[in-house]
C-alpha cells in the first residue's frame, strides 16, 4: 500500500491523518498542546511540547488503526505560521516560541510601515502585521538583545519541525514568501529592506536554503522514526503554514476559487495569474503555494478562538445541559441561535478580540458588543459573535473585488463544517456557494498531498490535489436572508472608523503606555 501521513500542528494541537493515495482518510489522532498568555495579548509555547504532541498523535494513529508503519510511502506536514524560535546552531530553542497570536510587536510593526520601503507592496502598502517575522525579530532585538545577539538561528516552527524529522535546515518558501518579504523571482531576501527596518544582522540568522513545499527535504531519521513510530528512511516534503497547505487540501489552487480555512482564526486566500498590490489585503505573493501563480490574502485574527471563548467562560449553564442530554455545548448554542432573528435582537459584535488582521491590519483595536439588554442570553452573543465573524469575512471579500481579484465559489474547511448553522450563515452573508470538502481537516490532507509529491507517488502538488480532493456538498445561499444581513452588515463595516481613535486609547492605557 501507497499511504500518506499529514501532521498539523495548530494552536490548540498537534494532528496527525493518514490517507490512501485517492486522498479516503484511514485515521485521525489529536494531541493539545499549552498555550501560554504571561501578559495581554502575547502568547507563546514551548516547542518541547510540539515535539511530544507530534509523537503521541502519530504513535496513536499507527496503533489505533492497526497500519503497518512501513505502508507509509511519504510524510509532510504544515505548523501555524509567524510563530517564531530563536536558537543556537544546535536548534535547541533559547526562549519561549513567540505564537503567531502574539501582537507584542505592535510598536515594531508601526516602525517597519514608516520606512516606506517599496517591499511593503506586500502588505498592500498599508500597516505592517505584528504577528509577522520581522516584527517579533525587533522587538527581540530591542527588548531582549543579550538573548537576540546569542541566538544564531531565528526561524518558524515549520523550519523547526523539519529538522526535528529530517536534520535539515531550511525555509519553506511557503513562510518566506508570504511572511518574510522574500521574492523567489528577485533574488531572494531583500538585504537593502532589511537594512532599512534595523535587522541587517538577521539575515545571517535566517534558513540560508528556502525551499518550495512538496519538495523532498530529506528522509526521517532514526530518532524522529522512533519518536513517531514509523520506519526511518521516509521522503519528508517540505511543509508550510497550516492554512495556506489547507489549501492545497482544498483543492483551491486554481484562479476563479477562494479557500476559506477556519479554525481559531480564519485564512482567505485566492490565486491569481497577475500580480496585485493593494491596501486592505495582503499580496500578490509569488510562487507561495504553487509555482507561477499569485497569492492573495485575507484573514480575520480572532474567529473560532472568540465562540471557545463564549462557550468556555459565558455557558456554565448551557454545559450542564449538554451534560445531561449527552451533547456539546455547540449543539445547544446552534439550537438556540437559529432560533433568534438575523441581528440577534439588535446584538452588533465586532470580532477584533486579538485585533484585526486584514484589511484594517490593527493590532492596537479590541472586541466590542453593542446593543446588550437584560435580555440577551448567551446564545444572542454567540450569534452576534457568528454574524460578526461572517461580516468580517465578507468585508475582506468586497476589497478582493475591488481590486480585481474575483472568484465564484468559495471552498471552505475547519471545525465550522460540523454547524449547519455557521455553513449556511457565512452563505447567506457572502452570498456565494460555500463546497464542503469530502475531508473537513484539509491541513491535513494538504499536508499528505505534499508527502505524496515528495515521495514522487504524484509528479506536482496539482496533479496530487485533483487526485486526493473530493467535495461532499454544496451550501447555496439565500438571497432574501442576504438582504437583511446586509442592514448589519453595514453598521459592523461602519463601527470601525467610528471607535478606532477612542478604543487606541483604552487599548494604549490598559497595556500601560498612557500611564505615568
Amino acid at each position: 500500500m501507497e499511504l500518506l501521513l499529514g501532521i498539523d500542528i495548530g494552536t490548540s494541537g498537534a494532528r496527525a491523518g493518514i490517507f490512501d493515495r485517492n486522498g479516503n482518510s484511514l485515521i485521525f489522532c489529536e494531541k493539545s498542546i499549552p498555550l501560554y498568555t504571561p501578559h495581554s495579548g502575547w502568547a507563546e509555547q514551548d516547542p518541547d511540547d510540539w515535539w511530544q504532541a507530534v509523537g503521541a498523535a502519530c504513535r496513536q494513529a499507527i496503533q489505533d488503526s492497526g497500519l503497518n508503519p512501513a505502508d507509509i510511502a511519504g510524510v509532510s506536514f504544515d505548523t501555524t505560521s509567524c510563530t517564531v524560535v530563536v536558537s543556537g546552531d544546535d536548534m535547541v530553542p533559547l526562549r519561549p516560541a513567540i505564537l503567531w497570536m502574539d501582537m507584542r510587536a505592535s510598536d515594531q510593526a508601526k516602525r517597519i510601515a514608516a520606512s516606506g520601503h517599496p517591499m511593503l507592496k506586500y502588505n498592500g502598502y498599508g500597516p505592517v502585521s505584528a504577528e509577522w517575522l520581522p516584527s517579533k525579530a525587533l522587538w527581540l532585538k530591542e527588548n531582549e538583545p543579550e538573548l537576540y545577539q546569542k541566538a544564531t538561528r531565528i526561524y518558524e516552527c515549520t523550519d523547526w519541525l523539519t529538522y526535528q524529522l529530517t536534520g535539515q535546515f531550511t525555509a519553506s518558501l511557503n513562510h518566506a514568501s508570504c511572511r518574510w518579504y522574500y521574492n523567489s523571482r528577485e533574488g531572494g531576501y531583500m538585504a537593502d529592506f532589511y537594512a532599512c527596518i534595523g535587522l541587517e544582522d538577521l539575515l545571517p540568522k535566517l534558513p540560508e536554503q528556502v525551499v518550495p513545499m512538496g519538495t523532498q527535504v530529506g528522509t526521517l531519521t532514526e530518532r524522529a522514526a522512533a519518536h513517531l513510530g514509523l520506519r526511518p528512511g521516509i521522503p519528508v516534503g517540505e511543509g508550510g503554514a497550516d492554512a495556506f497547505v489547507g489549501v492545497i487540501g482544498l483543492n483551491a489552487i486554481q484562479p476563479g476559487k477562494m479557500a476559506l480555512i477556519t479554525g481559531s482564526s480564519h485564512l482567505h486566500v485566492v490565486q491569481t495569474q497577475e500580480e496585485t498590490h493593494s491596501n486592505g489585503m495582503w499580496g500578490g505573493y509569488p510562487d507561495a503555494i504553487v509555482p507561477g501563480l499569485y497569492m492573495m490574502e485575507g484573514g480575520q485574527t480572532s474567529t473560532g478562538s472568540i465562540i471557545n471563548w463564549i462557550k468556555t467562560q459565558l455557558c456554565g449553564t448551557y454545559q450542564a445541559e449538554a451534560r445531561q442530554r449527552g451533547c456539546s455545548v455547540y449543539d445547544i448554542l446552534n439550537e438556540r441561535a437559529e432560533r433568534l432573528p438575523i441581528g440577534s435582537d439588535g446584538l452588533v459584535a465586532l470580532d477584533y478580540f486579538q485585533g484585526n488582521r486584514t484589511p484594517h491590519v490593527d493590532s492596537d483595536i479590541r472586541g466590542l458588543y453593542y446593543g446588550l439588554s437584560l435580555g440577551h442570553t448567551p446564545a444572542h452573543l454567540y450569534r452576534a459573535s457568528v454574524e460578526s465573524v461572517c461580516f468580517g469575512t465578507k468585508m475582506i471579500m468586497d476589497v478582493f473585488a475591488e481590486n480585481g481579484v474575483t472568484f465564484q465559489e468559495i471552498a471552505i474547511c475547519g471545525g465550522i463544517v460540523k454547524s449547519p448553522f455557521w455553513l449556511q450563515a457565512h452563505a447567506d452573508v457572502a452570498n456565494v456557494p460555500l463546497t464542503v470538502p469530502r475531508v473537513s481537516e484539509a491541513p491535513c490532507l494538504g499536508s499528505a498531498i505534499l508527502g505524496a509529491v515528495a515521495a514522487g507517488v504524484y509528479p506536482d502538488i496539482q496533479s496530487a490535489a485533483d487526485a486526493m480532493v473530493a467535495t461532499d456538498r454544496v451550501i447555496t445561499p439565500d438571497a432574501g436572508r442576504h438582504e437583511e444581513y446586509m442592514f448589519y452588515f453595514n453598521r459592523y463595516k461602519a463601527l470601525y472608523p467610528l471607535i478606532r481613535d477612542w478604543a487606541h486609547s483604552v487599548t494604549g492605557y490598559a497595556s500601560g503606555k498612557g500611564k505615568g
